[in-house]
């Protein structure tokens, strides 16, 4: 198991595994995915992964399981979920013009088992729409 800096957030049970430099927007692309597209807050900031069999499971740190940092308003408690299976991994980047229009399939690995990736400026208004859309077809 590995204690990263990222979110996890799940959809209808696929987990999607936000990762990033600070700053990029991965607590505030939770926030926005949460609160429109129907999704469960796996956890914010530090998730732990691991694989099991050919999954990579994203779990919650007990000690800020349930807890979302929102920029202006605080820590913030949601209903959540302990683990998720992740299905997507999104790479925050911090300008859109650093994004492939017509990428190849990229990957994100751990211990062997590989999940696909896409990268997402978080702070653009569609963002959370791409990322629904990009799990879809999967």
């Amino acid at each position: 198991m590995k204690n990263i800096h990222a979110s996890c957030v799940a959809y209808f049970k696929k987990g999607i595994l936000i990762y990033g430099k600070s700053g990029l927007g991965k607590s505030d692309l939770c926030l926005r995915l949460i609160m429109d597209k129907g999704c469960n807050l796996v956890g914010d900031d530090r998730i732990d992964i691991y694989a099991k069999g050919a999954s990579l499971k994203a779990k919650s740190v007990a000690t800020i399981a349930n807890m979302l940092e929102v920029r202006g308003v605080g820590l913030v408690k949601f209903a959540a979920q302990k683990s998720a299976t992740v299905k997507l991994a999104v790479e925050l980047v911090k300008s859109s013009s650093s994004i492939e229009r017509l990428p190849d399939s990229e990957y994100f690995e751990y211990e062997g088992v590989k999940v696909r990736k896409i990268k997402i400026c978080a702070f653009e208004a569609s963002a959370p729409d791409k990322i629904i859309l990009a799990l879809s077809q999967l």
